[in-house]
């Protein structure tokens, strides 16, 4: 099984169940829809511009602080389940798509040290 098929299913869940207007706070459905076209990126594949836009909608959607946290701890949750190359090239996405984001994409991160 290929480190990231759990997300692609979460995705496809994530997007059967995708609610009219958001009103309540990040969820890793969030998460993974927004994140969703990097995964061929962290594959193998070249960086794209929706890559890049996935982020950043990611870090304008993560407000708060419970969002960031929680934004930490989805991404936390796939780097520590995926490969070293993968968690790899996920780490180098923010920069290479200059987003500058709260907490670094590690397996290793406190998340619940983010403000």
């Amino acid at each position: 099984m290929k480190p990231f098929t759990f997300l692609a299913l979460a995705l496809i869940l994530s997007l059967t169940t995708n609610p009219i207007l958001k009103t309540s706070a990040l969820t890793c459905s969030d998460v993974y829809t927004d994140l969703m076209p990097c995964l061929g990126y962290v594959q193998g594949g070249p960086l794209t511009g929706d890559c890049c836009t996935g982020v950043s909608t990611l870090m304008s959607a993560a407000k708060t602080k419970d969002d960031r946290q929680t934004a930490c701890k989805c991404i936390k949750n796939v780097a520590s389940s995926a490969g070293g190359s993968y968690t790899s090239r996920a780490m180098g996405i923010p920069a290479q798509c200059n987003i500058p984001m709260p907490y670094k994409m590690s397996p290793n991160t406190n998340c619940n040290k983010i403000n």
